[in-house]
């Protein structure tokens, strides 16, 4: 047969309808099939790199903004000054610093004993190696040792927990779970952090405060995204696992040890990456459709952090879309924030839609009903976190969450009933929080120190309910 090819049928994909020749894309839809793969190139490549901008953002905030160096640790006290952390806890006090491993060389923290949880995570925020109750120390404190990634051990590592990380960059942080100020004021003033090759001299540890400065940890939009992940690529090594990302970026114009000058077709895909990549990530966050993603079934109370390991890595595959969903909603990750053992570390659930399935808004009024005896053995908190910045949710009263360690208005059983919503109820105000219309917002129910009835799930939780 001869004369003009044969337009056998057109091909309807999820990106659209693509024009036929006989079997093959038409010619003239070559151009616009590149197109969807520049752009679904930087949708993955937005999804994979969260966990990496997430903490460089960070970094450059604590650095820029905070006015803090390396190996310095910024203590976050106050509303406003964890205002910048995504999904903080707003009920203990928080220490976190950035080390540079390439320029410290190996590392020492000093922590001193007391109730403290936290870790060491590297910037694809695994963990490293945790701290305090749920580090080897087990709360009792000692000297940890931070190697680089490929650095042999010292000769002499006697007395200390030795630990190497992946990546030149590390987050040291913990909290600080003793309810009393003087002890946890005692246990902050003790912390040292020094390269191990300067032991025997020491400078101490320079402890600085948020002071109240708006600075936010949430990862930048648009073109700003890609500017960070350029940056903090050019200061990590690349590992086997993220070659084929590696790949992506290159021909969206971002590689190791080149600038950041991206044409016009680059440019184009990853403005649209970037808008699109977070649309997909709130999807896979909000809506997370992991299996078995309910603490019980028929509630909507789901795991946030569905990370099995720190590692991040299971038998055959690392949890990619797992730790997409985790690190786009907050930062840091250490074996006792998932917590199997009745009365250690610690169990993360969050809401993120009502008792109806619908997302839960700010200039709506709703009630959480708390069953009497919640399974923790030190303290629960509720805390809400508007759902575009993953931090708390902003209002006037520069409050937004409720624990036990509060004076809480309590029914005649002993159960708790808590309030969302722009107005307080009457008489009700110790048990409020307030939201804004205009903005959504999910919740996050910490228990510290779960006991048994939290694993047996003989306990309950209630869903959200919208007051009519």
């Amino acid at each position: 047969m001869t004369g003009s090819p044969v337009f056998a049928r057109d091909e309807v994909l999820p990106f659209g309808k693509v024009p036929m020749e006989g079997k093959l894309p038409a010619r003239k839809a070559i151009p616009a099939l590149f197109a969807e793969l520049d752009f679904q190139q930087a949708t993955q490549a937005y999804l994979w790199a969260l966990p990496l901008v997430s903490y460089a953002q960070m970094q450059n905030e604590t650095y820029g903004t905070l006015g803090a160096k390396r190996n310095d640790l910024v203590l976050y006290t106050t509303w406003k000054d964890k205002l910048g952390i995504l999904t903080a806890n707003a009920t203990t006090p928080y220490i976190i610093g950035f080390a540079e491993l390439d320029k410290s060389g190996p590392l020492v923290i000093d922590l001193p004993a007391g109730a403290t949880a936290g870790s060491v995570t590297d910037f694809w925020q695994r963990s490293v190696v945790g701290l305090g109750q749920t580090g080897p120390d087990k709360g009792k404190g000692g000297k940890y040792l931070i190697l680089p990634p490929g650095a042999e051990a010292p000769a002499d590592t006697n007395g200390y927990y030795v630990a190497q990380s992946a990546t030149n960059n590390v987050l040291m942080g913990f909290r600080v779970l003793d309810p009393a100020p003087e002890n946890g004021k005692a246990i902050i003033g003790a912390i040292k952090v020094y390269p191990y090759s300067q032991r025997d001299n020491a400078s101490p540890v320079r402890l600085l405060t948020a002071g109240g400065k708006d600075w936010s940890g949430t990862q930048p939009d648009g073109m700003a995204y890609w500017q960070r992940l350029h940056d903090i690529i050019q200061r990590e090594p690349v590992e086997e696992r993220d070659r084929f990302y590696m790949a992506m970026l290159a021909n969206l114009g971002i590689e190791k040890g080149k600038p950041f000058n991206p044409d016009e077709r680059q440019r184009k895909a990853l403005q649209q990456g970037a808008a699109g990549g977070k649309l997909l990530a709130q999807a896979n966050t909000l809506a997370k459709r992991f299996p078995n993603v309910r603490h019980w079934p028929d509630r909507h109370w789901e795991y946030a952090l569905f990370i099995k390991d720190p590692s991040q890595r299971v038998e055959n595959f690392d949890q990619l879309w797992e730790r997409a969903a985790w690190f786009y909603e907050a930062v840091g990750n250490s074996k006792g924030m998932v917590s199997s053992t009745p009365g250690l570390g610690q169990a993360y659930l969050g809401a993120y839609t009502d008792k109806n399935d619908a997302w839960l808004d700010g200039g709506k009024n709703y009630r959480l009903h708390i069953a009497a005896n919640p399974p923790a053995r030190q303290f629960w908190s509720l805390t809400l976190y508007d759902t575009d910045t993953r931090r708390f949710v902003e209002n006037s009263m520069q409050k937004s969450d409720v624990s036990s360690r509060e004076k809480l208005r309590k029914n005649s059983d002993g159960s708790v009933d808590l309030y969302f919503g722009p107005t307080a109820p009457a008489g009700k105000e110790s048990n409020w929080v307030q939201t804004e219309p205009g903005k959504h917002w999910f919740a996050y129910l910490r228990l510290y120190a779960p006991t048994e009835a939290y694993f047996e799930k003989s306990w309950k939780m209630d869903d959200i309910e919208a007051l009519h």
